[in-house]
């Protein structure tokens, strides 16, 4: 069961890894009325859509967010840019092991709306590739994600 949970909670993280860029006025009403109820009073920057879920990135209390809708509205997942050191310690452990000469850029923290799940997505750099890895609530290595082009405005 422990198992499904995390695959299913994996599939739902790397669904974003190629979202398409939305116009507001493309997003559905059910999704901005669910986005509005979540975060009232903030103003969503971007939207994007993968699948059928769609994603509004924002600034909450000058912190770089994105929240991630099911077509009816539902808020699934928050992510939340952090400060490197709140990455659990064995984050930057493994990707010196496994990741050598590469250096820990960007941080977020990931919290699914149903469940309090928490994962933490660890952005690398070596020159000019960026790979993004996925950790667990105590650091553990989950996944990587495809690797992007820097600037790509992911």
């Amino acid at each position: 069961m422990k198992t499904l949970m995390i695959v299913s909670a994996l599939v739902l993280l790397t669904e974003f890894a190629e979202a398409q860029k939305l116009k507001e006025a493309e997003v559905p009403i059910a999704v901005k009325e669910g986005f509005k109820l979540a975060y009232p009073g903030i103003k969503a920057k971007e939207w994007e859509k993968e699948g059928d879920k769609y994603e509004a990135e924002f600034d909450l209390k000058k912190t770089e967010t994105s929240a991630v809708f099911s077509t009816d509205g539902k808020l699934l997942e928050t992510e939340s840019e952090i400060a490197l050191a709140l990455l659990p310690k064995t984050v930057s452990e493994y990707v010196s092991k496994n990741y050598p000469g590469h250096k820990i850029t960007e941080a977020s923290k990931i919290t699914e709306t149903g469940t309090g799940k928490v994962y933490y997505e660890a952005e690398i750099t070596k020159g000019k590739d960026e790979t993004d890895l996925v950790f667990d609530e105590n650091g553990t290595f989950l996944q990587k994600e495809e690797n992007h082009a820097p600037n790509d405005n992911d």
